[in-house]
């Protein structure tokens, strides 16, 4: 175990090397809730199946200088994954349209598979997934300097690759949680999108190391709090998310975000029974004059009855 957190140190100050710059890769402030999405050996760590819902809009009122149209960059996601006793693991799914501006979005749809290997202390999930994503652009919305350069299209295009996801993730049989995976592995270029032969239009290789820890006050059990972080990095770009969530009763939630160098993102949320709504705004702490962003999270879980696995949390977020 001594060697794991040694590992996981590490791997944490090579990815603070690398320095805080934007990054390409869709970020949620919600990203407990966009697990499945990014690393595979999530899939089925849920003891049921859990359908999880984000909308994100970044940025909200963000228009382009010049035209005054819509160019707030926005997110939809929907993932689901359950838990397949007879084969040792989890099956897990997601789709995702990113629409990074007004005239360039992806869609992406990843199935994966985790297998689970029961521990003493816990639960370790290894997963592989496959991405087929398709990449459109609309170059009739470009207004080059030089009409007819043949290297900006002159109207809608599109292409579409496969790719690949790999990751580790670790539940531990009492309340703290680990992961890591690696996003986009091939690289995969879009041939159509690049009419200058260049190569350079590709899926950007993604790491991601999450984690967190459970706990509940000694003087009264029914205030949860939840202290986690998120590392998202392309090597040429890192991202760093601090997160504290408290916890009522089971029932109600809220806590604060800090996405280093870019926003400062206020949480709150609710549970009935197995439905979990969240909303959170994120204030923009750039010194661009950047409008805030607006994210809404749903799930949802369908218990499954049967042999449960001895690692379970106490926390409604995570069953």
């Amino acid at each position: 175990m001594k060697q794991l957190f040694l590992n996981i140190s590490i791997l944490i100050v090579l990815l603070v090397s690398v320095g805080l710059h934007a990054q390409q890769a869709p970020a949620f402030t919600h990203y407990h809730d966009a697990q499945m999405l990014y690393n595979p050996a999530f899939a089925g760590m849920r003891e049921g199946i859990c359908v999880n819902g984000i909308f994100r809009q970044q940025w909200a009122g963000f228009k382009d200088y010049e035209t005054n149209k819509n160019a707030t960059p926005e997110d939809y996601l929907v993932t689901v994954d359950s838990p397949v006793r007879f084969l040792h693991g989890g099956f897990g799914g997601a789709i995702i349209q990113d629409k990074a501006t007004y005239n360039w979005g992806d869609i992406s749809l990843i199935l994966a598979y985790s297998y689970h290997a029961e521990l003493a202390f816990g639960t370790l999930g290894i997963g592989l997934g496959i991405d087929l994503k398709n990449r459109s652009v609309d170059g009739s919305m470009y207004r080059p300097v030089t009409d007819g350069d043949p290297i900006i299209f002159a109207s809608s295009q599109g292409d579409m690759r496969f790719d690949a996801n790999a990751g580790l993730y670790f539940k531990s049989a009492d309340r703290y949680y680990v992961g890591f995976s690696i996003t986009n592995l091939l690289k995969s270029t879009f041939v159509k999108l690049d009419p200058g032969g260049n190569g350079e239009i590709s899926t950007d290789r993604t790491l991601y190391l999450i984690g967190g820890y459970n706990f509940f006050l000694p003087n009264d059990p029914r205030f949860g709090i939840e202290p986690s972080f998120l590392i998202q990095s392309d090597i040429v770009s890192t991202q760093y998310s601090v997160s504290g969530i408290v916890n009522y009763n089971g029932k109600f939630w809220g806590g604060l975000n800090y996405r280093f160098g870019e926003s400062v993102g206020v949480l709150v949320g609710m549970h009935f029974k197995d439905l979990g709504i969240g909303y959170s705004y994120d204030v923009n702490t750039m010194r661009y004059g950047v409008p805030g962003s607006h994210e809404i999270s749903i799930s949802y879980c369908f218990k499954i009855k049967g042999d449960k696995s001895r690692t379970s949390y106490k926390n409604t977020r995570y069953l």
